[in-house]
């Protein structure tokens, strides 16, 4: 018999700052890194939406930092605790060099998930492979430009999931290099700035490639999700780069080579106009709010012959979201981003 199962992606905006250093939760008055929330607020808030998604498997995106002292395991399962999630083991990777991790939350009832990282490290002068996504990745951006070496400061997470049916899957969750010109010396700097940092994140996305292209040479069933920090037609660096990082992880040529989502696949026809939106952000300068569609789950042709189902829970965009207030309210409150969530029969 098919099993159904529901995998999301969600960005949870500096989860970390919700809990100590020994994962306690923080449910009190002080502010969270939300404008005007408190992080017991914020906390409530990611509570209605995570029962609310009723996900098997949700891909924590700025998961509660690991470090010597924190874990993201642990503060993600108090909270699944606290709140009473089925969701309630995680799993984590390699850990980022910020306090942003990729953590999968999920019903050990319904799979199992483990990490389980691909590729050499260091990456070998002689070996065309991705490397390891903690390792290093020479590449060009250019045709006919020199290798340049890139690394992630949050690695992607590889994980090899299995479903209580027997049924295997591959997940990459990815959280890549944002192109917003942090660090640049005044108004005449952020061009440059932005320029580095998109050449970056194209630089990961190629390297996501290179994994993706390893899968389906293998015949896996792949699922790539998580807050790519980009979208086909979003700014004016893509012109210059020739592609965005969506369509670079997607793969052009045949469907049989490609990863589907509609949500992207619907940008990229688009370029100006309407399009889906995940995320929405509040520009200061401009005094009003900016949308964008930032978060994707794509997946291998295979998976994508068995009907699946795309939901971005935007509050204002879906009906069924925006006629429950609870709901719609902890949307706005909890996160910068809306959940994504995938329904698949295995």
């Amino acid at each position: 018999m098919p099993e159904a199962l529901r995998i999301a992606t969600y960005n949870t905006e500096w989860f970390t700052y919700l809990f100590n250093d020994r994962g306690k939760l923080l449910a009190d008055g002080a502010p969270s890194s939300r404008y005007k929330v408190t992080r017991a607020e914020q906390l409530a808030a990611l509570g209605i939406v995570f029962t609310a998604i009723n996900a098997d498997a949700v891909l924590v995106v700025e998961a509660p930092d690991t470090n010597r002292k924190r874990s993201s395991v642990n503060a993600l399962e108090r909270f699944a605790a606290e709140v009473g999630l089925r969701t309630r083991r995680a799993v984590t990777g390699f850990p980022s060099d910020s306090e942003q991790e990729l953590t999968l939350l999920y019903d050990p009832d319904r799979l199992s998930a483990r990490h389980d990282p691909l590729g050499h490290w260091p990456q070998k002068a002689e070996d065309n492979t991705a490397p390891r996504f903690d390792g290093v990745f020479r590449v060009p951006l250019e045709e006919g430009g020199t290798a340049e070496p890139n690394r992630f400061s949050k690695p992607p997470l590889e994980l090899a999931v299995e479903t209580a049916g027997g049924a295997k899957l591959r997940l990459i969750g990815v959280h890549t290099k944002s192109k917003a010109p942090h660090g640049a010396f005044g108004t005449q700097d952020i061009p440059r700035v932005a320029l580095i940092n998109r050449r970056k994140q194209l630089a990961q996305c190629l390297w996501i490639r290179a994994r993706v292209e390893e899968h389906l040479a293998a015949g896996d069933s792949l699922i790539v999700l998580g807050d790519f920090n980009d979208g086909p037609g979003i700014d004016e660096y893509e012109k210059k780069l020739g592609r965005s990082g969506v369509e670079v992880v997607m793969g052009v040529g045949s469907d049989s080579t490609r990863l589907f989502d509609p949500h992207a696949r619907m940008a990229i026809a688009a370029r100006v106009g309407i399009t889906p939106t995940s995320a929405r952000f509040y520009l200061a300068p401009q005094k009003r709010f900016f949308e964008a569609m930032l978060d994707f789950i794509m997946v291998t042709p295979d998976l994508a012959a068995r009907g699946p189902a795309w939901r971005i829970w935007h509050p204002f965009n879906d009906p069924g979201v925006f006629k429950v207030p609870e709901l719609r309210d902890a949307l706005m409150t909890a996160s910068d981003h809306f959940p994504v969530t995938l329904d698949v029969l295995l």
